[in-house]
């Protein structure tokens, strides 16, 4: 059996701090798992990049790299982003790639490799005009969003449960993009 394997892509949002459970429960799925943060993401979990590295067998990535430089990295067979905040969705959607994470995700959809994002936003944040228009242009560019009764359901400001965030669905949802991708060709 061919391994597949999977972009753990995260922002800054309380559930990325059990990033390496998630990683463990993929890899128990057969996942090969590369894992990429955000800057801010990448701060908060300074102090366990080296275990999560060693933990995927990779580096984990926050950064472009150098032009002319290899990657470190096998080829995805899917992406996710989880959790993704508020801003890394509006970034997405927009096409805003300041960082890798976004970079990667907003090339991706081009070069047609299979996306899940799971948000991570309050309801105050999800009020804000720009973040439903973001989901739509993101689903309509072929991007699985969990959010709402089959995802991710917003919290009230400060009442988050990171606990209960929702990773199990990111993964199943990956692994149908995987499969799909697989019988598509892709």
């Amino acid at each position: 059996m061919t391994t597949r394997v999977l972009y753990l892509l995260g922002s800054a949002a309380p559930p990325v701090l059990n990033v390496a459970n998630v990683i463990r429960q993929a890899q128990g799925q057969g996942w090969e798992v590369c894992l990429g943060l955000t800057p801010t993401a990448a701060r908060w979990l300074e102090g366990q990049l080296p275990e999560l590295a060693e933990l995927t067998g990779y580096p984990v990535r926050s950064q472009y790299k150098i032009p002319g430089e290899p990657d470190v990295w096998p080829s995805a067979d899917v992406a996710a982003v989880a959790p993704a905040t508020f801003n890394t969705i509006n970034q997405w959607a927009l096409g805003l790639t300041n960082h890798f994470v976004v970079g990667f995700v907003v090339e991706a959809i081009g070069k047609g490799i299979p996306l899940v994002t799971m948000p991570c936003v309050n309801k105050a944040f999800a009020q804000h005009p720009q973040f439903q228009r973001s989901v739509d242009v993101l689903r309509g560019a072929g991007v699985s969003v969990l959010y709402g009764e089959d995802g991710f359901v917003p919290n009230e400001p400060g009442k988050g449960q990171p606990e209960n965030f929702p990773w199990g669905l990111a993964l199943s949802e990956a692994a149908r993009l995987a499969v799909r991708g697989s019988v598509d060709g892709g």
